[in-house]
């Protein structure tokens, strides 16, 4: 019941925010009381972009440590604390041109009510003229498919833990009524201690139980009741859980193809199960049978139909210390050898993209409403554990 309650809250957040009202309330996170007003806020007329209290100038740009299909993500430094972050950097017109407000918007929004520490928080969002920043905790550790280009499988052991930050992770993403949709290697980052974090929230979702037509995600990681267009559930995320245990045990994929139609066809034609004489040599029976149930086409027959708790509770994941996981007093199996864990092909220098066509007043209100800071709204986001509160900025950053 309480799952059911926070769902709806979070619903009527998100359609708030997107047009939506009801008489007395005012539109977005602030009307329910996820961040606090900004008192220079009612100045502002559509002709100003809001960047109340921080902006791009309170960092030094290090250099760029990703790159996507909106910029770039740099690895940054607050002057005053000199603390350092992630800073995703979005071109306006790039969001524009391919159509991914609704994206980029809703990323911000499902952030700014998590928080926990085996997930990559935003700590600031804030805009100018051309850009979107988006501030996140530094993951020097770098993406799980970074060091998989380079290993081609990981031991039992690293994928033991590497899987139970992700089901920790996942528990309390999906607790909070949200469904990620798009778990794979390049969305799992290594902390400094070389825990897993789950990161990019772009096309996650509120919980919707008739969500047939929202079929986004990465094909070879899409649950099959996703790719057939049939309404889905948080199992959806178990299902690329598996297909990620059998490509750090396999050292390939269970589905490949060139589109997303060749992979379906394969999911339809074929249930894949790691036999016994597959296992590889250092693996377990039992991570085999993990894997299995998790990659199960029928949702209700998969592994996590019930919820994390069923999860844990697999032979497999049994024994595993959750308590000292939870502390992060565990010594992570998989080393970080160097400080920057990040593709070095990743290049370029600072660069602002202007068009007359984002001066349009009608542009820049369609990302009304992204600021956010950690420190206005520590109080009220949805904290899941004492131990992150001890982590929290506000303290920290309260001389900026």
């Amino acid at each position: 019941m309480q799952r059911d309650s926070d769902i709806s809250k979070l619903r009527t957040v998100f359609t708030l925010s997107q047009g939506g009202s009801r008489p007395g309330h005012r539109r977005g996170l602030k009307s329910q009381g996820c961040i606090q007003s900004d008192p220079h806020k009612e100045k502002e007329t559509t002709h100003e972009v809001p960047s109340p209290t921080i902006n791009k100038h309170y960092f030094n740009f290090l250099y760029p440590i990703g790159k996507g299909g909106f910029g770039r993500v740099w690895k940054v430094e607050l002057k005053k604390v000199k603390r350092l972050f992630a800073m995703k950097a979005m071109s306006k017109l790039r969001i524009v041109s391919k159509r991914s407000v609704h994206s980029v918007m809703n990323e911000r929004k499902i952030l700014s009510v998590l928080r926990h520490p085996l997930i990559v928080n935003m700590q600031f969002a804030f805009q100018d003229r051309e850009n979107l920043y988006l501030v996140m905790d530094l993951m020097p550790g770098g993406d799980l498919r970074y060091h998989l280009g380079k290993v081609r499988r990981f031991s039992e052991e690293q994928t033991r833990f590497f899987v139970a930050c992700i089901v920790a992770g996942l528990d309390y993403i999906h607790a909070n009524g949200i469904i990620h949709r798009d778990i794979k290697p390049e969305n799992l980052v290594l902390d400094s201690k070389g825990y897993v974090r789950i990161t990019d929230f772009g096309i996650a979702r509120v919980f919707n139980p008739e969500n047939s037509q929202d079929t986004s995600g990465t094909p070879g990681y899409m649950a099959p009741e996703v790719m057939c267009r049939m309404n889905h559930s948080y199992v959806a995320d178990y299902f690329a859980l598996g297909v990620i245990v059998y490509e750090f045990m396999m050292g390939r994929r269970p589905y490949n193809g060139k589109n997303r139609k060749e992979i379906r066809d394969q999911i339809l034609a074929r249930q894949v199960q790691i036999k016994r004489q597959e296992v590889p040599e250092g693996w377990s029976l039992e991570a085999a049978d993990f894997a299995n149930k998790l990659l199960m086409r029928k949702a209700d027959n998969r592994l996590g139909a019930k919820g994390a708790k069923e999860v844990k509770s697999h032979p497999w994941l049994q024994e595993f210390p959750w308590k000292q996981l939870k502390e992060k007093t565990l010594e992570a199996p998989f080393r970080l050898t160097t400080e920057d864990n990040f593709d070095p092909r990743v290049g370029g220098e600072w660069k602002d993209e202007i068009d007359p066509m984002i001066e349009q007043d009608s542009i820049q209100t369609l990302f009304s409403g992204y600021f956010f800071d950690f420190r206005m709204a520590a109080s009220k986001v949805a904290d899941s554990t004492q131990e992150y509160r001890k982590f929290s900025l506000s303290s920290t950053l309260s001389c900026i």
